[in-house]
């Protein structure tokens, strides 16, 4: 019933804003018991296929974003039109503050040292796919906070104005909850799964150039690994 459902969802149920059939009805269509079929689509709602809304039925969720953050060092807006999806950004905050212990060892920094720190709030297709908190140091790009970091790439910024090459990421990946910001943010649920990224950019010579925290919605993204044995 899986396998059928699944088919069904994929294949025929190209509305994407209607439910499918309630329990009552694929069980009477398949004669198949309510509790065989409320299993089968519990499974596809675990792993992304469907998702239920109260009073109102169970939907087909819309494709995940097949992201290559973990992959390549590239900008969000050319990571999303090479998908044929249309960037946009929501600046949230961006300020010059004060490193502390954590963004300070990250950036190898003393402590107290002058960063920017830019909030920002970024769509696909006019969707919140990711909420981000990046820190700069400031002696590396001073004057940045003046740019037009809604519309120009950051990366784009930092190397053509000036003159820093980003050449290497380390990231890693952690499951957390959406508190109460984040949801708002992201307009998903208060709990909902999300996929926290902390990410330190470094430059040519290994100096530490971005210190990032990154919010991505688990319901709109996927993230693919490549891995490779290193005795081939």
């Amino acid at each position: 019933l899986k396998e059928i459902l699944l088919e069904y969802i994929t294949k025929h149920h190209t509305d994407i804003d209607q439910p499918i059939p309630t329990e009552v009805e694929l069980s009477s269509h398949f004669n198949i018991s309510r509790p065989t079929v409320r299993q089968a689509i519990n499974e596809l709602v675990v792993e992304g296929y469907l998702y239920r809304v109260k009073g109102k039925g169970t939907f087909i969720s819309k494709p995940k974003i097949k992201q290559d953050f973990l992959q390549i060092l590239d900008s969000f807006n050319n990571e999303m039109q090479k998908k044929g999806l249309t960037p946009s950004t929501k600046i949230l905050s961006l300020k010059v503050i004060k490193s502390d212990e954590k963004v300070s060892e990250a950036l190898n920094l003393p402590i107290e040292s002058d960063v920017v720190q830019l909030r920002r709030l970024r769509f696909a297709n006019d969707e919140p796919i990711v909420v981000v908190v990046t820190y700069l140091p400031y002696e590396k790009c001073p004057g940045i906070i003046t740019k037009n970091l809604e519309n120009e790439s950051l990366y784009k910024i930092l190397e053509n104005e000036y003159g820093l090459t980003l050449a290497s990421a380390t990231r890693t990946l952690e499951s957390v909850l959406a508190g109460e910001y984040e949801a708002k943010l992201l307009q998903i649920e208060k709990g909902a799964p999300i996929q926290f990224f902390e990410s330190i950019t470094y430059l040519a010579d290994g100096t530490p150039i971005e210190y990032s925290l990154a919010k991505y919605r688990g319901d709109r993204n996927k993230f693919t690994f490549e891995l490779k044995r290193k005795d081939i």
